[in-house]
């Protein structure tokens, strides 16, 4: 039995026996999924509804709600069943594929806050040839690129893992993750770490690279022209937030991967490694459907409605739509 454990199965061991507490912590785990489905929905409609948001920005913040509704389904179904359950046992079809999702997930976070990114740059740099620049093939070449790449790579590091003879079953974490299954390899392959190393650098620090980029030469457009700094900030800061974000929770994660869990507190050790999964598909709609007019605008009209019997007004001051 134990040996078909280690064959099959791996085991989940950040999971901690909570008690009577998991009851609680089920219930905020499931209102947040329900928020981040709702919230991320909600976005997407609206983008989808209103024509007027039929532009190059708000398609890519549609992306993003897509991206956080993808990964977060990849992972808190599995997780609240966890929270309810003693044992934490994951099969390898189901580990690998919860991988795949999460890491995906994580990727398309990254290519579609660079190709919106892109995207602020050419609005900002070179508003008048914005849109012969920003046509409909573009934006769909950017978009394939942005979801194919990351799903290539992912498929390839998968099939490299998958491959690994392994001598237990023990996963640090309260999700699948690819290093630690790999530190589980009877085997130590210099060729396949120096071959993920290198995979890894180019298809994270090359978008980090060219997002750091393009927002140097935004804020140099700005710094020369004060009279549209304003509006540019306006349009930019959703971005800068979303992708400051992204950089503070992957890099918690990455970082964690790499210590012994064994000598940090497990609360800080959970918190950590759910960050990544957790706050961008929390924060995103929040940070663009309050600090965008466009989309505010709409949410504010969703909330308002009324029966046309009650006679309700619901006009907002003008002060309310300017941040």
């Amino acid at each position: 039995m134990e040996n078909s454990t280690v064959s099959f199965y791996f085991n989940l061991t950040m999971f901690m026996n909570i008690g009577h507490h998991r009851y609680p912590a089920f219930v905020f785990c499931l209102l947040l999924y329900s928020f981040i489905v709702s919230a991320n929905l909600t976005m997407i409609i609206i983008i989808l509804r209103e024509k007027t948001l039929h532009e190059p920005m708000y398609i890519f913040i549609a992306f993003l709600s897509v991206n956080a509704l993808y990964g977060s389904t990849g992972f808190f179904p599995r997780f609240l069943m966890d929270l309810l359950t003693d044992t934490h046992l994951i099969s390898h079809p189901a580990c690998f594929t919860q991988i795949f999702i999460i890491y995906t997930y994580a990727l398309y976070e990254l290519t579609i806050l660079s190709i919106m990114a892109y995207d602020r740059y050419v609005a900002v740099c070179h508003p008048l040839h914005y849109h012969r620049k920003m046509n409909s093939k573009t934006v769909y070449t950017l978009t394939f690129f942005a979801w194919v790449c990351p799903t290539c790579y992912l498929t390839m590091s998968i099939i490299m893992v998958v491959r690994l003879p392994l001598c237990g079953n023990n996963i640090q974490r309260v999700y699948c993750a690819s290093w630690n299954i790999v530190k589980l390899s009877c085997v130590t392959n210099a060729v396949l770490n120096i071959v993920a190393l290198l995979g890894a650098i180019i298809i994270a620090c090359l978008p980090l690279g060219f997002i750091l980029y393009t927002y140097l030469r935004i804020v140099i457009a700005c710094w020369k022209s004060s009279e549209v700094r304003g509006k540019v900030l306006q349009s930019c800061l959703p971005h800068v937030i979303s992708f400051l974000i992204y950089l503070f929770t992957s890099f918690s994660d990455t970082a964690l991967s790499r210590q012994n869990l064994e000598e940090i507190n497990p609360f800080v050790a959970i918190i950590l490694s759910l960050e990544f999964v957790i706050i961008p598909p929390v924060v995103n709609p929040l940070v663009y459907g309050l600090k965008l007019p466009e989309i505010r605008k709409h949410i504010f009209k969703i909330l308002c409605l009324r029966p046309q019997s009650k006679k309700i007004s619901c006009t907002l001051p003008e002060s309310t739509l300017i941040m």
